[in-house]
């Protein structure tokens, strides 16, 4: 495992980290044979944005009596509401949340305070004005954060961000389809009709930004470098063309300011996937021949299943619906497989009431309302 600088924090991160959103559907064994395996190829940080107290403490018991080998990015502002995950800017509920996940993940210090999910200006001023980074600034004082992070998906908030002087890390959604992409505040204009013909190089406001943060010393830490694993699949690739984890990956770590690449990793061959980038050779980590030679670059709203569209007034699971009807839709027949997982959800799509909450958090534009009929008729 090779090892880099986090910015100015002073922290050496593995460049392969584990992104744990997905060890929330599995159980506590599980979870610690993925955090075991992570740890024998030296992997020493991971994101845990998931506010589910059972993950939580899976994660904490897989670290039980090992807290020192590990980097914690530990989100400020991911609650348990209801049952269910939500976003929130309620300090009562900021800070019982935070010291809940201080206490499942069994530790008295988080490395890095992720404050999290920030991608709209007029949710960034109320960070600043409402408390949030207060608190950010708060737990840093008291040594229970190391250092003072911020999630986003959207580079104008991210610049923001890295220009503030507080936020030291930025953990950012970046992949070579993503890139292309010009900022807005408005997400769904990410995915306008216009901008097909012109993708075809890094959008200036990204670019910008990684310059920002390498001049600044901010860090960098990647989420979505697969797209939801869409970038591997030729059919569904944004560039007709597919690319491997070794590709993708590289990708990620040849940017200024990037330290670590947080792969999500469900199963414990997931890790071993990643882990194959340590010994592949240069031409098995060259993206840009594919990218040179795709047919296309633009990039589509799809679902990349990162569950930011909670919560649900009806306790859909939308991403994993998502999930399934994509797999179940690639086979000429819905595998018998796909359509036991998704009879097993507890809530299916045909409960969608339409109200499209969901479609105002997500990060990339996905029509929910609309792919929920389409899977409540695929799978009926």
């Amino acid at each position: 495992m090779i090892y880099r600088e986090l910015g100015n924090t002073g922290l050496r991160v593995s460049e392969i980290g584990l992104g744990g959103e997905w060890l929330a559907r599995h159980t506590t064994e599980e979870v610690k044979a993925v955090i075991d395996r992570c740890e024998e190829y030296g992997m020493n940080i991971l994101d845990c944005f998931m506010s589910g107290p059972k993950v939580r403490s899976d994660i904490g018991a897989a670290i039980r009596g090992k807290r020192d080998k590990w980097i914690i990015q530990g989100h400020i502002g991911s609650a348990h509401r209801d049952g269910q995950y939500v976003r929130t800017r309620e300090m009562d509920e900021v800070r019982a949340a935070f010291d809940d996940l201080l206490t499942r993940l069994e530790t008295d210090y988080i490395d890095i305070g992720m404050i999290h999910f920030v991608d709209r200006h007029d949710d960034w001023e109320r960070v600043l004005a409402g408390g949030v980074m207060d608190y950010a600034r708060e737990l840093k004082a008291k040594g229970v954060i190391g250092h003072i992070g911020l999630s986003t998906h959207n580079p104008d908030i991210a610049r923001l961000a890295a220009e503030g002087g507080d936020v030291e890390v930025i953990l950012f959604s970046m992949n070579p389809a993503y890139d292309m992409l010009p900022a807005t505040e408005v997400i769904e204009d990410y995915f306008a009709d216009e901008y097909d013909a012109s993708l075809g190089g890094i959008a200036k406001e990204r670019t910008e930004l990684y310059r920002i943060c390498e001049a600044r010393g901010v860090g960098i830490t990647v989420m979505k470098a697969y797209g939801g694993g869409r970038l591997f699949d030729a059919a569904r690739s944004p560039f007709g063309a597919a690319l491997t984890p070794e590709q993708c990956i590289h990708y990620c770590l040849t940017t200024p300011s990037v330290g670590s690449v947080l792969v999500g990793c469900e199963e414990v061959w997931h890790v071993d996937v990643a882990m194959k980038y340590e010994t592949a050779t240069d031409e098995e980590k060259d993206y840009a021949t594919v990218l040179a030679n795709a047919p296309r670059h633009a990039y589509m709203g799809q679902c990349t299943y990162c569950g930011h569209c909670k919560p649900c007034p009806v306790d859909i699971d939308i991403a994993m619906v998502n999930k399934y009807y994509d797999l179940a839709t690639v086979q000429k027949e819905i595998p018998a497989s796909v359509r036991d997982h998704y009879e097993g959800l507890a809530v299916h799509a045909d409960a969608c009431i339409g109200c499209q909450a969901c479609e105002e958090r997500c990060p990339f534009a996905v029509k929910i309302a609309e792919r929920m009929k389409l899977a409540a008729e695929l799978f009926r």
